[in-house]
């Protein structure tokens, strides 16, 4: 039996089907973009369905040509000119809090990105259990263009892709399709789109909690799908070549010799979208990417709101703000970055980034405390 329990104005739509639970991001003509007013109803539905024992599926998806492409930036952006940059602090708390909830769930979430997934976008999905891709997706961390970071917990799954090729999204933005995404790992299965209304109702009839029997649901209806020849996936040799570099000065020079060796037009754009994104961003990225090879996707988090408030704060760096500025305002896409060149940005100002805010009002993140006897093993391994 479905119900519905939503209204039209609603951000996050509800219809509960059985011991499944569908949540549809409601902001088509946004694409998606998560506000205040989407997040916190979320963050609470997870709470309320991890406690109800009726619960033992959640599906996520968004509704229109995108799953979603994260936050609301340009509406955090004006939120914070008009009261202060602690208003975008605690859309990012609540952000990275229901990122947690959700790495660390301890019932089974399934992520359908079917069409655009981007930034948080990423972040509500990739870090539950089960995430499908089709034909439609694209996926980027596009921050580094905007002169943010590629936070959300990203540097806990893009550092775990094969090789390098986490260091190469994260910094480049580039844009991976579905049978990308399955490829090097962050999608879990590829199902085409005309058959997501029966993937849906087959899950909605299983009344499971069990990831063995859920993830064979998903099988029955999965393709193998072929990368393009054109695929990045392809360059894997050269990207570890050279995105394994220590900076991201070495990593530019690494891409210039490859380029006097073989002129590919494609290493050659990618020089040119790393000269054109924040050098700050550049560098803050390529670190955080580093440091979440070696910690749990709390610690990313913590990081990452540490960052974020810096960011936000914008004294050690306005590049955030014109960034927004020149890319989602005034969309003149000629951002002028200060400092503008890499080699200006001294390792002190990048370690300030890691550190904590000078506020007397500010403190560290706190996640809710996850008991790990009533984990599954994938979630507890996350923590």
């Amino acid at each position: 039996m479905a119900s519905s329990v939503s209204s039209q104005q609603d951000q996050v739509l509800v219809e509960a089907i059985s011991s499944a639970r569908i949540l549809t991001l409601n902001r088509p003509k946004q694409l998606n973009a998560q506000t205040i007013q989407m997040i916190s109803p979320l963050l609470e539905l997870f709470l309320a369905f991890e406690k109800d024992p009726n619960v033992k599926l959640v599906i996520l998806k968004g509704k229109g040509r995108a799953f979603s492409v994260g936050g609301d930036v340009a509406a955090v952006v004006r939120d914070i000119r008009a009261d202060d940059w602690r208003v975008g602090a605690n859309f990012f708390m609540k952000v990275y809090t229901l990122n947690y909830l959700m790495a660390t769930y301890s019932k089974l979430q399934v992520s359908i990105l079917n069409g655009i997934v981007m930034g948080g976008g990423a972040g509500a999905s990739l870090h539950g259990r089960f995430c499908v891709a089709t034909e439609n997706t694209i996926f980027a961390m596009p921050e580094t263009a905007l002169g943010l970071f590629p936070d959300v917990a990203a540097s806990y799954f893009l550092s775990r892709l094969p090789g390098f090729f986490g260091e190469y999204v994260g910094l480049t933005g580039s844009r991976l399709d579905g049978a990308e995404m399955l490829a090097c790992g962050l999608a879990t299965h590829f199902v085409p789109s005309v058959k997501l209304p029966m993937l849906e109702a087959a899950l909605c009839d299983v009344d499971s909690s069990d990831p063995v029997i859920i993830s064979s649901i998903i099988d029955q209806y999965c393709e193998q799908p072929s990368l393009k020849e054109q695929s990045v996936y392809n360059r894997l040799d050269v990207i570890d070549r050279c995105f394994s570099q220590k900076t991201v000065e070495e990593i530019l020079s690494a891409l210039e010799r490859e380029v006097v060796h073989q002129m590919d037009g494609w290493i050659s754009a990618t020089i040119q979208t790393l000269k054109k994104a924040s050098p700050t961003s550049l560098k803050i990225s390529l670190r955080s990417i580093r440091e979440g090879r070696l910690q749990g996707v709390g610690a990313c988090l913590v990081r990452d709101y540490r960052m974020v408030c810096h960011v936000l704060q914008g004294e050690l760096s306005k590049d955030f703000y014109e960034g927004c500025r020149a890319i989602l305002l005034d969309k003149d896409k000629n951002p002028k970055w200060e400092p503008s060149k890499l080699e200006l940005i001294a390792d002190s100002t990048v370690d300030c980034y890691f550190s904590k805010v000078n506020n007397e009002e500010w403190e560290d993140l706190k996640l809710p405390t996850r008991a790990k006897f009533n984990l599954p093993p994938y979630a507890i391994a996350k923590l």
